[in-house]
């Protein structure tokens, strides 16, 4: 039976770490499963993809900010629970999780409620995409955009942090040779 639930893939911790996290959040099922059709087969490279599906914006920041806070790509819709929430989500990722790494394309069935130029000026999201013109090689073409920008991204992140360390490492070391050099002229 293919049930909400039957969307959300189970995967062992020890595998997370060599796949790319796509999480999906839109009300309708079908969204869900014709996305997870459309990007089944698709690796980047070398590592598959692995999906989680919520089903409201609130189920999405739950999962976001407690369970997938490395989630790669969010494919989101904008009128769910309410008419904007998928633009809530958004706010809450970039403002409060302070979460500037995931890649966010907006999907919207109806675009007269979230137009794409005043969203786009106005919600920090990467991409803005009409459900009605998603084809799978779209679909699949904002996906391995939306990939290689986190790579890249994460890439720039850990760099900043090897070198925030290696200067830490450089500071420790300039210190200790000054304690040596001091130790030595009160010899």
């Amino acid at each position: 039976e293919d049930t909400p639930d039957s969307c959300q893939e189970p995967v062992s911790m020890g595998r997370e770490a060599h796949t790319w996290k796509i999480m999906i959040v839109d009300d309708e099922p079908t969204v869900h499963r014709a996305t997870q059709l459309a990007l089944r087969n698709l690796t980047f490279e070398g590592k598959p993809v692995t999906f989680f599906s919520a089903f409201s914006g609130e189920e999405g920041k739950h999962l976001i900010a407690t369970q997938h806070p490395d989630t790669a790509v969010i494919l989101l819709d904008v009128a769910m629970e309410t008419h904007d929430a998928g633009l809530k989500m958004v706010e809450y990722i970039r403002e409060q999780l302070h979460n500037q790494t995931v890649r966010i394309i907006l999907r919207t069935g109806h675009p007269g409620e979230a137009p794409e130029e005043s969203v786009i000026l106005n919600y920090d999201i990467n991409d803005y995409k009409l459900k009605v013109e998603l084809t799978r090689q779209r679909l699949l073409t904002s996906a391995i955009a939306a990939l290689r920008s986190y790579r890249d991204i994460t890439t720039i992140e850990q760099q900043k942090i090897e070198l925030a360390q290696a200067f830490e490492h450089l500071q420790q070391l300039k210190n200790q040779l000054q304690d040596h050099s001091y130790n030595l002229e009160l010899e």
